[in-house]
């Protein structure tokens, strides 16, 4: 029997198509929010877009999503054919941005398994005030009003195939019982259950998914289909669900009455073009009926002739469920260990053995995994551009209800990142924007012209790929961090030791604003004051590898920058030994490897040790004595001193000996073992040995706390 009616594959197009709608429908209104009103390329996407989601939420019976949506396209229809003057522009963008947002929560509910049962009524009557006000402006401007917005079928088109001469030809009409319920939707299963042995299916009412009223022409006609396959009759009864079945008529048909039954199925309108090879066309009577795959005419648009589909390019571009790429980059991650292993196999090293076929072969596998790592990483890649807009929605609505008057200028939203990292960083960056449109462009326009600013705030949101990292900064032109504010605040909260305010750096104040319970706000507002936000930015940025950096001027601005990897998945580094213990170092981290002598170690009454190179000092570290790793070497010159950077700091390491260079498929600490700062994330080296990677940033941080 055919398999189940579902509607997944429709349900998830749904979803993937009117998210894709909803996300240009916003940046056409947020990129136009300033303007005097829409032009004409603007009021017919989002009359296309409305369009579309209507007529798709229509098919899968979403109600309200389909009144409010329509209800929005009545409006924009309006505009597009009558081009009224005056129309309240920020009063329209709102009622866009409002059935944007409805219908955005729906399609929650609906990614959630939920009912889509939100009430729209009160939308559609602002919606219908709004057309009215409209609809009187026309007129009084003496502008004829076009045509009530109809809602239309959409029409169906038909291309055949040529047929093969193993094709089969059948002419099958399903009557289901007088008491069949929703005969439409069981209409429709049938045509899904034959879709993968179709070679061409063609069936009436056309409508059975867009038309609930077909349910009762087929209760009363019967459905009738016409289908071009390879398989038998057993095998096509086998696939439609006959449960709910009176009867079925199936007639096998010759490729003469198939064409016949095409011609009494098709449209007078569709002009008949025929597909003969030259001899058939000389032989071919004028009373001959039409042949399967005759038939190839795509359907005419609203003023457009109709157009042959010949030589039409085929898809370049598929869809592919966001599992699936995970699940391949985990795999090339195993391919990548799996390389390591057999690289590194210790029976390689057994003397005397030839191996130079071997590594020739050895060299082309790398780089095999290589390019198959750039093409995976490549496909998951996406550019900012969606995850900007989503800031530009933020900045409109918070000034708007705080009373500012903000422009947001947006730099390098093509920058791509890892899917996963933007997922991880939308919100942290959520905050950061409202912190600025908040906490820092002033509340008072005045105080911005008294320092020789204009009254109208702005906030730069700008991403640039650099050296294998991201920046994503947010920069505004406020009023600044006041240093002294932050120290008698963070103080008197008892969230850092009491010391004086001079023996703090300037990066070590403003990183106080992210220490959890710390707010400068004095009144608890709908978007800050709460003392959450900053530390839960930090922790989020901190779990896929990257920083928050912090400048800031009094009474000029503030600037947060976000530093985060390209990717999580695979990086450069270097493994070293520490005692028995192996290591992984990020290759971008390091600066060099030098041989050190005990005559250039510093070492201060409090225990701290510091490197004297090449004039400069840099802090030092023994990770044996850090770790409590034994068997490690404890003399600076039987050891390699390693020189670390990380935004502008450095800090040098001992390690014992450097083991090799290799790709590293980075794996989290495993949640039952503790936080140690320091440890960014583990891996598996290529003899099977776990292989700890080194935080560099954490390693800093906490040298600077002791």
């Amino acid at each position: 029997m055919a398999e189940e009616f579902n509607t997944d594959s429709m349900l998830s197009m749904f979803l993937y198509e009117s998210g894709q709608l909803l996300e240009k429908l916003e940046g056409i209104i947020l990129e136009k929010q300033d303007a005097e009103c829409f032009d004409d390329a603007d009021i017919n996407e989002i009359f296309r877009c409305m369009h579309t989601i209507k007529g798709s939420s229509g098919v899968l019976m979403y109600e309200n999503l389909t009144k409010v949506s329509h209800k929005l396209e009545d409006v924009f229809y309006y505009l597009r054919e009558s081009h009224p003057e005056n129309v309240p522009h920020l009063e329209l963008v709102e009622k866009v941005l409002a059935v944007s947002d409805f219908i955005n929560g729906e399609l929650d509910k609906i990614k959630n398994g939920d009912t889509p049962d939100g009430d729209e009524s009160q939308l559609v009557k602002d919606l219908d005030e709004f057309l009215s006000r409209i609809k009187g402006e026309i007129k009084k401007q003496g502008i004829r009003l076009p045509k009530a917005n109809k809602k239309e079928e959409p029409t169906q088109f038909y291309v055949a195939p040529v047929a093969s001469e193993d094709s089969r030809f059948y002419k099958i009409v399903i009557h289901y019982r007088n008491d069949t319920q929703m005969s439409n939707i069981r209409a429709y299963s049938a045509t899904y259950a034959l879709k993968e042995v179709a070679e061409d299916l063609l069936y009436t009412p056309e409508d059975i998914l867009s038309n609930e009223a077909s349910a009762d022409t087929i209760l009363a006609e019967g459905f009738y289909m016409l289908l071009q396959t390879k398989s038998s009759k057993e095998e096509i009864l086998e696939l439609i669900d006959s449960s709910e079945a009176e009867h079925i008529d199936f007639e096998e048909l010759n490729a003469t009455q198939y064409g016949k039954a095409l011609a009494e199925l098709g449209r007078e309108d569709v002009p008949v073009v025929i597909n003969l090879d030259e001899e058939k066309k000389a032989d071919k009577s004028s009373e001959q009926a039409p042949m399967p795959g005759d038939y190839v005419v795509k359907t005419k648009e609203t003023g457009k002739g109709k157009t042959l589909a010949k030589n039409q390019p085929k898809q370049q571009i598929i869809s592919v469920n966001v599992e699936k790429m995970d699940a391949l980059m985990d795999l090339i991650g195993e391919l990548v260990i799996a390389e390591a292993t057999v690289l590194q196999n210790p029976d390689l090293k057994v003397p005397g053995l030839d191996l130079t076929n071997f590594y020739k072969a050895a060299a082309q596998l790398s780089k095999n995994t290589t390019e198959l790592q750039d093409v995976i990483m490549s496909m998951r890649m996406m550019p900012l551009t969606n995850t900007f807009q989503k800031m530009k929605r933020i900045v409109f609505d918070v000034s708007r209800k705080l009373g500012k008057d903000i422009e947001l200028e947006v730099i390098g939203e093509n920058t791509e990142v890892d899917k996963n990292i933007i997922e991880h960083i939308t919100d942290p960056l959520m905050h950061l924007v409202r912190n600025s449109v908040d906490h820092g462009i002033e509340d008072n326009p005045d105080a911005r012209t008294a320092n020789g600013k204009p009254a109208k705030g702005k906030i730069t949101l700008e991403a640039k790929n650099e050296g294998g990292k991201v920046y994503i900064s947010v920069k505004d032109d406020g009023k600044g961090l006041n240093k002294e504010k932050l120290y008698q605040k963070a103080l008197s909260k008892g969230l850092i030791e009491n010391k004086p305010i001079t023996e703090y750096k300037e990066k070590e104040i403003f990183r106080f604003i992210t220490l959890p319970g710390f707010s400068t706000k004095e009144e608890v507002t709908e978007y800050s004051g709460r003392g959450v936000g900053m530390d839960v930015v930090v922790k989020n940025i901190q779990s896929i590898g990257g920083r928050l950096d912090i400048e800031s001027v009094e009474n000029e601005g503030s600037e947060m920058t976000l530093v985060i990897p390209l990717t999580l998945a695979i990086i450069n580094g270097i493994v070293v030994q520490v005692g028995n213990s192996p290591f992984v170092i990020e290759t971008a981290s390091i600066k060099q490897f030098v041989r050190m002598g005990e005559e250039s170690l510093i070492q201060e009454p409090s225990g701290e040790e510091y490197i004297v190179l090449r004039g400069e000092c840099y802090p030092f570290i023994r990770l044996s004595e850090k770790y409590d790793l034994p068997g490690a070497v404890s003399k600076i010159e039987d050891g390699i001193v390693v020189v670390l950077e990380h935004e502008g700091e450095q800090i040098c390491i001992l390690i014992d000996k450097l083991l090799q260079e290799q790709e590293i498929v980075v794996k989290p600490i495993p949640s039952y073992v503790k936080k140690v700062r320091g440890l960014s994330g583990c891996t598996q080296l290529g003899d099977g040995s776990i292989a700890l990677i080194l935080d560099i940033a954490g390693l800093i941080l906490d040298e600077e706390r002791r």
